[in-house]
């Protein structure tokens, strides 16, 4: 971990002989923070993180990072610039740190620890598949290599340097996921990272209300491919089966390794085969190999989490027994989760997040399932200009796929206006305005024996109805 000196260095260009503690943590949140950790006091829009600072202190940390004075009497030690800070003075703890700017500060001590250490870091974007592929990816690695990944969805300006600064000169990888939502972003993590290796997911819609046109997500995503050095160091992986992603081979200086189910990969996949709650089974082909797995990942969709975290492992030079025995690791299975209602039925809870590409991948898992299938789905929020578009090609598939359709929203109409004029009966639609209403209707409608996909934006509360049919 981090060390106090090493804040000082990064600041100051010194390190006092008194400053060698390890700093436990660094964290935003007072409420979370444990002993020996180092607090940063964020100005936000709605709150401002110097008012927390005597919490942070009473939670356990020895450390805050402050901008401007706080209402707690604490020593403090000030590095703001042109300041004369007399570091040979040791300082009782708890104290603050005062700064210029506490998240530039946070980014910048995180980009000089990263310069300190000898790591290879693997830089992770796209519009799906971001957080599953980061946790395979970690769990293939830990087979060989000391592995730090960022916790969560910590993938953007905050999150990222607050990983940086857990690592530790023992770390051999980092697997890092890099949110975009405007141009320069991944650019400017990636300054931070210094990644070697860049995988890309798919180029979507997700987010388009803040990012842009599909071309504009693209443009931004390719950030990261840009950012990668010459090969043989860098490596770009690159989902072949996505021509948007294809395409940005040509915006790299690093090699670059395709993967997918097209046999002109470099690593692809055939005889797919979904097994439901039992996971997926396929092959893998690579330099004239083939290796059979079968991995508890749900969902025919998931073949491309495993292609991404194999082509890393085959890149960092681990054996497909290595790799093998990480990808059909119990851990894998990450955010769709099955539990059972009160009613007896099925629920898969796909509640995380939703977008057009993993609705799609939801319902084909759907498809797989055997019972009556009803799938419950809310709006997709931040579609931007392609929203008519992502809902209809939902409630299109749905209408394919599900025995009873449930919308929960306004745009979840859409889905259902698709579903009816593909041919689905009315009868067998059901649209309503919120969570609330569905899970009445879905409390007496499900019986022993359903299977209920449920899935929607985080904003349309679709875990409140999981929690509301388990409660019965």
């Amino acid at each position: 971990m981090i060390t106090l000196g090493v804040v000082f260095e990064a600041l100051k260009g010194q390190k006092p002989a008194w400053a060698d503690q390890i700093i436990a943590d660094v964290g935003v949140d007072s409420r979370t923070l444990i002993p020996g950790s180092m607090f940063v006091a964020l100005v936000g829009e709605s709150a401002d993180g110097h008012d927390f600072v005597q919490d942070a202190f009473d939670n356990g940390a020895s450390f805050a990072l402050i901008s401007h004075p706080v209402a707690a009497e604490f020593p403090i030690i000030d590095l703001r610039e042109g300041s004369e800070a007399d570091l040979d003075r040791e300082v009782e703890q708890p104290f603050c740190l005062l700064v210029d700017d506490t998240l530039k500060t946070l980014q910048g001590v995180a980009k000089y620890w990263r310069q300190q250490l000898d790591l290879r870091v693997i830089g992770i974007t796209g519009s799906v598949g971001k957080t599953t592929t980061k946790e395979l990816t970690t769990t293939v690695l830990k087979q060989r290599y000391r592995t730090l990944k960022n916790p969560g969805n910590l993938n953007n300006e905050i999150g990222l340097p607050m990983t940086l600064w857990r690592l530790s000169e023992g770390h051999q990888r980092a697997v890092l996921e890099m949110g975009f939502y405007v141009p320069g972003e991944i650019e400017f993590l990636c300054d931070l990272a210094r990644p070697s290796v860049g995988v890309l997911t798919t180029i979507g819609t997700v987010h388009a209300e803040r990012a842009g046109s599909q071309e504009e997500i693209a443009r931004g995503k390719a950030e990261l491919v840009r950012a990668l050095p010459p090969a043989p160091a860098g490596v770009a992986i690159l989902n072949f089966d996505d021509p948007w992603v294809r395409a940005m081979a040509d915006q790299t200086q690093a090699r670059v390794f395709y993967y997918g189910l097209n046999p002109e990969a470099d690593l692809w996949a055939d005889q797919v085969e979904g097994l439901g709650l039992d996971g997926i089974k396929f092959r893998l082909n690579y330099q004239g190999e083939r290796i059979y797995l079968k991995v508890p990942l749900i969902g025919r969709h998931s073949v491309h989490t495993v292609l991404r975290a194999a082509a890393v492992g085959l890149v960092e030079g681990l054996s497909w027994e290595e790799i093998s025995r990480g990808l059909r690791s119990e851990h894998t299975q990450l955010r769709l989760v099955v539990v059972k209602a009160a009613s007896g039925a099925t629920i898969l809870d796909d509640t995380y997040n939703a977008s057009p590409k993993s609705m799609l991948a939801a319902l084909n898992l759907l498809e797989e399932m055997i019972g009556r299938k009803v799938a419950v789905l809310g709006d997709m929020l931040e579609l931007g200009r392609y929203e008519d578009q992502g809902h209809r090609k939902v409630g299109i598939r749905a209408a394919e796929v599900a025995d009873e359709l449930v919308t929960v929203g306004e745009l979840g109409r859409i889905i259902a206006r698709a579903a009816a004029e593909t041919g689905m009966k009315d009868e067998y639609i059901h649209t309503f305005r919120d969570d609330s209403e569905a899970s009445e209707f879905l409390k007496e409608f499900l019986t022993e024996g359903d299977v209920v996909l449920v899935k929607g934006s985080r904003g349309m509360r679709m875990d409140k109805i999981v929690a509301s049919l388990e409660a019965g």
